[in-house]
């Protein structure tokens, strides 16, 4: 999906002169727009303190003889005063018991590769040449998707496949997932104070490894979790299955009270690397890399005050009845009998397709109203008066403050750039991420909000946007509201090599 073709032309080349664009135009036109946005925002507000000011103006003129003429009238009205206060106070007890929990995000924690697990491109060709699978034209074709990947030179492959020749065993693969697993999770208990027997919900999200027993069971075996724990543990559900697992989580402490819930996020890659020569079974090869997430959710009200976000909203868009998305990631085996992910020249139009469908739902949910009434009237004046009239896009960075997009490939952050209008810094956290540590599958968004974190520009109020795509095909999102000026927690993934990012991509 990151692979793109060289055109040349012959013949005589025009350049046309343009002109400078009209900047005072444009500078007008901005604070148009955010005077509107104001003003529709704030409209209710505005309509308010006007009438605030009447019935204050009105109260002061009242003597103590019209207030004892009303405390007559609340008295001969006794039995309506006391049905009024009775129904109010029912439907207060009805509300405050039934309404959603909140759900808080304590902390999360990114598992940090040993150095000695990093390979540069020269590496990683130098190796795939000597292991004999790759002919000469799957080896120019993984050069050509490296040097465009916006992959950079430290990210990390599991141990196994160091070796020559690789060892892709069953035994590897639970040591890749053990390694990775524990390593976040002994950070984020250290970090927290949370004891492991104090869990009481588990989830674990792991797309193509599932061994028995499963991944959340090796979690429960190693901590000695507690007995009546709920443990789910989701496989083969693509990139996107960390929000998937966030929302079950979320789900499950809807039902349990003063609870602590895990999600555990990661992706194996030692089973899963590709030894043939299908050009689209070798893209994983090239942009996947080691890593994971753990996250600590609590629905608690004492937590509040120590947790970095509250929940606000989960969205999921699921395309599995159209067949060419259900089939533009599909694990299969090639002709020479060798298992690997292969994906679609369709997979970035199906990607914004859910993307489409995804914001669609989500747009009403965190739109400002000045948004939604902009983009009404362009849909109905497009429906009645002129079918060229291009759709308005809402302006998602009035909603958003930060954007963490799956590190799938450059293809799909530039995509999502384009396509949402944001600025290069809102797509910076999702770019330095696939550059550092790769397309670490649905932990990706959880190193994203990392880097916001270590470059301290998370604060009070500010709502964040996980955006990620995944097999199926999905397209999910969670939205978060940060509780306080988040302060990246010890051992985060970026603590040293942060003082180097940004750094400039020449693609």
């Amino acid at each position: 999906m990151n692979s793109e073709e060289n055109s040349s032309s012959n013949g005589v080349q025009i350049r046309q002169l343009r002109r400078l664009p009209d900047f005072l135009q444009s500078v007008n036109l901005k604070y148009v727009k955010l005077g509107y946005h104001y003003l529709i925002s704030h409209l209710l507000t505005l309509c308010l303190v006007p009438l605030m000011a009447v019935i204050i103006v009105e109260a002061s003129r009242l003597n103590l003889d019209d207030i004892h003429q009303l405390w007559l009238q609340l008295q001969y009205n006794l039995v309506s005063v006391v049905l009024f206060s009775a129904f109010l106070v029912f439907g207060s007890t009805v509300y405050i018991m039934t309404r959603p929990r909140s759900v808080y995000l304590v902390d999360y924690s990114c598992y940090l590769p040993p150095s000695h697990l990093k390979v540069n491109y020269q590496q990683f060709m130098e190796h795939s040449m000597l292991t004999g699978d790759f002919d000469e034209s799957s080896m120019e074709f993984q050069r050509k998707i490296l040097e465009r990947s916006g992959l950079g030179q430290e990210t990390c492959v599991p141990e196994a496949m160091h070796y020559l020749p690789p060892r892709p065993s069953m035994a590897a693969a639970r040591e890749e997932a053990e390694q990775v697993m524990f390593g976040a999770l002994d950070k984020l208990f250290a970090n927290t104070n949370v004891k492991p027997r104090d869990i009481g919900i588990l989830v674990v999200n792991c797309s193509l490894f599932n061994p028995t027993p499963s991944l959340s069971a090796m979690i429960i075996n190693k901590y000695k979790l507690r007995g009546n724990i709920r443990s789910f543990n989701l496989g083969g559900m693509g990139c996107s299955a960390g929000v998937i697992a966030v929302d079950l989580a979320k789900d499950m402490l809807q039902v349990h009270r003063n609870s602590y819930a895990i999600v555990v996020s990661t992706e194996n890659i030692t089973q899963n690397w590709y030894f043939g020569n299908k050009k689209s079974m070798l893209i994983p090869n090239c942009l996947f890399r080691v890593g994971g997430a753990a996250v600590l959710f609590s629905n608690k009200s004492a937590d509040r005050r120590r947790s970095k976000y509250k929940l606000v909203h989960v969205v999921r868009t699921h395309c599995g009845a159209n067949d060419k998305a259900f089939n533009c990631v599909y694990q299969e085996q090639d002709d020479a009998g060798k298992t690997g992910v292969s994906l679609s020249k369709d997979l970035m139009a199906i990607a914004g397709g859910a993307l489409k469908t995804n914001i669609t739902t989500l747009g009403p949910l965190v739109l400002p109203i000045s948004e939604q009434i902009l983009f009404f009237v362009t849909l109905v004046a497009k429906m009645l008066f002129n079918t060229k009239i291009k759709p308005y896009i809402p302006d998602f960075k009035l909603a958003f403050d930060h954007f963490c997009i799956h590190a799938g490939g450059r293809a799909v952050i530039d995509e999502l750039e384009k396509n949402l209008q944001l600025l290069p810094v809102h797509a910076e956290a999702s770019r330095m991420t696939l550059h550092r540590f790769g397309n670490t599958s649905s932990s990706s968004i959880w190193y994203e909000l990392a880097y916001t974190e270590a470059k301290g520009r998370m604060r009070k109020g500010n709502r964040v946007w996980q955006i990620a795509f995944g097999s199926g095909f999905k397209c999910n999102s969670a939205v978060w509201v940060a509780l306080q000026n988040v302060k990246p927690s010890p051992n985060n993934p970026w603590e040293d090599c942060i003082h180097r990012y940004p750094v400039q991509l020449n693609l």
